[in-house]
């Protein structure tokens, strides 16, 4: 019985040419995204900001699924309909995020892990009964001289297959997201490197707690320069890097890899993932899972205003088309 809902939900999952919106910010960072366009941070606005994202009509043309914050779960529009449900009724499956944020891992040199197994399955079956297909666990890795660490890399490979193993044993999908953090002005090689170690251990760990390869979602990071490098990788380099790191390293019995665009500009994210799908065939399906790529113009465009609500869903969907054409490398800059 849990195998079929897993399996219905990853062929929902899996339409070629769809990807995943993350508008599961949480409070204190969507505060920040208010911020720069002054809207004040209050449950009213993030509820009238995340129903616009809903009720953008013909979304789902090019979004398969949602992540939302637990406070989106229990939010609801004018007519007293959950939010999850306004998405669902389009074909959008909701999922939620459920990872605890992120602390200090010990004996390391300010590197961090995700916290948030405890009470999981009790907290993946409140939001399955709310309407969550599936469920996102982010933990990132940071590049310096010295790091990422064994420590780090071992420790958040731990806790991303330990939180897989629980999603499925409820029946929910788990989103896997291991991010190399853009920060920093490493080359791209160094990332090459750090994205090995990481994706090597956490298939390891992935394998040791039993976890289904063909009912996950892969969501890390693409392969590319520190942020700070000069000249920022381009996007044939980033093709060519990311898809080495991952034959070598990601099994084919993953169906798909939703990238994440992790501090790339809305267009840097969408020609990656262009020049990514225009290398010829590869063995999963290969997508988005965009918070600020998919979310940015949107948000510039609404500036917490009714009557700006019609030119923000534009905006939306706009960039949700140019992604859709880029996971079968038919984007071109002049569509912009």
């Amino acid at each position: 019985m849990l195998y079929e809902e897993l399996s219905k939900t990853m062929e929902h999952m899996l339409q070629e040419g769809k990807g995943i919106l993350a508008a599961d910010e949480s409070t204190s960072t969507i505060g920040k995204r208010f911020a720069s366009i002054g809207v004040e941070n209050t449950p009213e606005n993030r509820r009238d900001y995340r129903l616009l994202l809903a009720n953008t009509e013909g979304l789902e043309q090019y979004i398969n699924g949602v992540i939302l914050f637990e406070e989106t779960f229990d939010q609801k529009d004018e007519n007293g309909t959950p939010i999850p449900e306004v998405f669902s009724k389009k074909g959008i499956f909701p999922g939620i995020k459920v990872d605890k944020g992120l602390v200090d891992l010990p004996s390391s040199e300010g590197e961090k892990v995700t916290q948030g197994l405890d009470g999981l399955q009790e907290r993946l079956l409140t939001f399955k009964q709310k309407g969550a297909k599936f469920a996102k666990w982010r933990n990132v890795y940071s590049i310096s001289d010295t790091t990422p660490s064994l420590t780090a890399i071992k420790a958040g490979a731990e806790m991303l297959a330990r939180y897989a193993a629980t999603c499925q044993v409820v029946g929910i999908v788990p989103i896997v997201e291991p991010e190399v953090l853009i920060d920093g002005d490493h080359s791209i090689e160094h990332c090459a490197e750090a994205c090995e170690m990481v994706l090597h251990e956490l298939f390891h760990a992935l394998f040791i707690h039993q976890v289904e390869l063909e009912n996950i979602i892969l969501k890390p990071s693409m392969v590319t320069s520190g942020i700070d490098f000069k000249p920022f990788s381009n996007a044939q380099d980033v093709a060519l890097y990311t898809l080495d790191v991952f034959r070598n390293n990601v099994p084919a019995a993953v169906p798909t890899i939703n990238f994440l665009s992790g501090g790339q500009t809305s267009v840097q994210a969408t020609e990656n993932l262009n020049s990514i799908n225009r290398q010829g065939h590869q063995p999963w399906l290969l997508s988005f899972s965009y918070g600020r790529a998919l979310q940015d113009d949107c948000l510039k465009a609404w500036k917490g205003k009714k009557e700006n609500i019609p030119a923000a869903k534009e905006a939306l969907l706009k960039r949700a088309k140019l992604n859709a054409m880029a996971c079968f490398g038919e984007y071109a800059k002049d569509m912009e």
